[in-house]
């Protein structure tokens, strides 16, 4: 089974064979590589993926390769924002599909009605996570009465910027529940870019890592990464990945943050602050990603399909579910947690 595999460090990458050859660099003060460390060879049909958190050297002979093995790289700033993908060139292009995408786009009730179902299963998840933690006596209930309030305005709503207002209203609700769910940390509103807090910096990291795992989807379907209907298309941004991911964010990205904080696997002393800002040192991006991973590869039994699936196949799923729907073969329902 293919892997991804994370660079955390600066170096370089490069064909070796039939491998991947990665020799990691010590990063001087003017951001100069040197010292080279160990190599690590990767097999090139073990990797699926690579998430590159470091500088690195690389030419075109080798995202040439990648390119011929189907391997995507996915890049992250110092600040951890997600800046962009070497993506394999598009092996299920499909026109009718892409006519199908954009007439769904252009068509306003259409547009709507598929912004109104990612909003939907967002918020029917967020509730999913709130009602877990009030049963466990956290007294969540007036949060989980407010989203269920703003809930109730989504079906009657006829355009987008209506839609997002009310998304924001239901995530704002949903971030302030955070401070009863989570024992040590407060998340004292939401900042990012760069986020200012502890939280703040897991749910920036966590979304860019959620916003990777589905634009591969994508990639993988003939679904087209720039067509969206609840966030707007613009120019250099894969904005349909913005929009399945509102569905598993709360799914994956916030339950493993409930998780790493309250059984203190992350700690204070895995976050740098520098420049009125708070990021995850090496360390803390590496337990994030171990618990991500873990995340991804944890299977429940599909209700519908009659056999267990992972949280990555259940992201693959959502984008046939939506590529049915732009074809009119079958509606699209948005996956809500049963489990």
């Amino acid at each position: 089974m293919k892997k991804t595999y994370y660079l955390f460090n600066p170096g370089t990458l490069e064909r070796k064979d039939n491998t991947l050859k990665f020799t990691p660099f010590e990063e001087d003060g003017n951001g100069e590589l040197t010292t080279p460390g160990q190599p690590r060879y990767l097999p090139v049909e073990d990797v699926s993926d690579l998430y590159v958190f470091g500088s690195l050297r690389a030419n075109s002979t080798l995202y040439n390769f990648l390119g011929q093995k189907d391997i995507a790289v996915h890049f992250f700033d110092y600040y951890e924002n997600y800046t962009g993908s070497f993506m394999p060139r598009d092996g299920l292009l499909s026109g009718r599909m892409l006519l199908a995408q954009t007439s769904a786009y252009q068509n306003k009730k259409k547009r709507v009605a598929i912004a109104q179902k990612f909003i939907e299963g967002a918020a029917a998840n967020m509730l999913k996570n709130l009602n877990y933690y009030d049963r466990r006596g956290k007294e969540l209930q007036p949060f989980i009465e407010k989203i269920e309030e703003l809930s109730q305005a989504i079906p009657s709503s006829t355009a987008v910027d209506e839609l997002m207002g009310i998304e924001g209203n239901i995530r704002m609700t949903y971030y302030d529940a955070f401070d009863l769910i989570l024992n040590d940390f407060q998340m004292e509103g939401r900042s990012k870019r760069p986020p200012k807090n502890e939280v703040n910096a897991l749910i920036s990291f966590g979304n860019m890592m959620c916003y990777s795992q589905c634009l591969r989807a994508i990639h993988q379907t003939q679904l087209n990464p720039t067509i969206s209907y609840l966030h707007t298309p613009g120019d250099r941004r894969y904005s349909l990945c913005l929009d399945i991911s509102e569905i598993f964010k709360p799914i994956i990205v916030d339950r493993i943050i409930f998780k790493v904080l309250n059984k203190k696997e992350i700690q204070e002393r895995h976050f740098d602050r520098k420049l009125n800002s708070c990021l995850l040192n090496n360390e803390g991006r590496k337990i994030f990603v171990r618990n991500f991973e873990d995340k991804l590869n944890e299977t429940i039994q599909h209700r519908k399909l009659g056999r267990k699936v992972s949280y990555k196949h259940l992201i693959k799923l959502e984008c046939y579910k939506l590529c049915k729907h732009l074809l009119d073969i079958e509606e699209y329902k948005p996956l809500k947690m049963w489990w």
